[in-house]
């Protein structure tokens, strides 16, 4: 049975948010970033749309503190904890699917990112694992922002098995690195058509990233920084 009690949740997030920031703060962080300006740890000028894996969602809410950052987040109660979690972090929730179907979701997102970076997991919040669902792109090709492919390299770490997908969660003193690879135009108004062709599209350039990020403590890119 799951507890949907507001306070507990609360105070989930509450333990969760310290006992990690007291995790990060033994981690050794690094960035390999493809194209200046897209960290969205600094002030941007530009809006971005992020595209990771549910599986390593951990990692860019601790690397880092985010500047107008939203994310979204399932309406099921582990979305629930994840979203007073972001709340805590100063990220902004948007509650409701990434796919097409979850329309209110869609339209409060697109309200969102004339101001608001975003970060979209497309393999949640049931799966399949690691496999690309629409709701990313419809929202690019919407709004016109960039996709921001990003991936994650730990070189120590525990992972917490669920029912579709892991957690990777880094051990103390390991090293995690963040890339951050090239910004990704999509056509404004995709044809169905053009949907699958720019679903394949991202598919291949994240298994591609993930791969190389997961087999490679630094790839070449044009900028990188280290933080202790």
């Amino acid at each position: 049975m799951k507890i949907k009690s507001p306070f507990v949740t609360k105070l989930v997030a509450r333990i969760v948010v310290g006992s990690l920031r007291l995790l990060f703060r033994t981690v050794r962080r690094e960035f390999a970033i493809h194209t200046p300006g897209t960290l969205a740890y600094y002030p941007l000028q530009e809006r971005f749309l992020y595209c990771t894996w549910h599986d390593s969602i951990i990692m860019p809410l601790f690397m880092g503190d985010p500047c107008q950052m939203a994310a979204l987040t399932s309406r099921h109660q582990d979305g629930s904890y994840l979203a007073e979690t972001m709340a805590r972090l100063g990220i902004r929730p948007v509650r409701g699917s990434s796919g097409r179907s979850g329309a209110q979701a869609l339209r409060e997102a697109m309200e969102i990112v004339q101001d608001w970076h975003l970060t979209i997991t497309p393999d949640g919040p049931r799966g399949p694992r690691r496999q690309m669902k629409d709701g990313i792109l419809y929202l690019a090709s919407r709004s016109r922002r960039r996709i921001v492919p990003a991936a994650f390299h730990c070189t120590s770490f525990w992972r917490l098995n669920g029912r579709w997908t892991d957690l990777l969660i880094p051990k103390p003193f390991s090293r995690v690195t963040m890339f951050l690879g090239e910004p990704l135009e999509v056509p404004v108004d995709l044809t169905r058509d053009q949907m699958a062709e720019q679903i394949q599209r991202l598919q291949r350039v994240m298994d591609e990233f993930y791969a190389t990020a997961e087999g490679t403590a630094l790839p070449d890119a044009e900028t990188s920084r280290r933080a202790a």
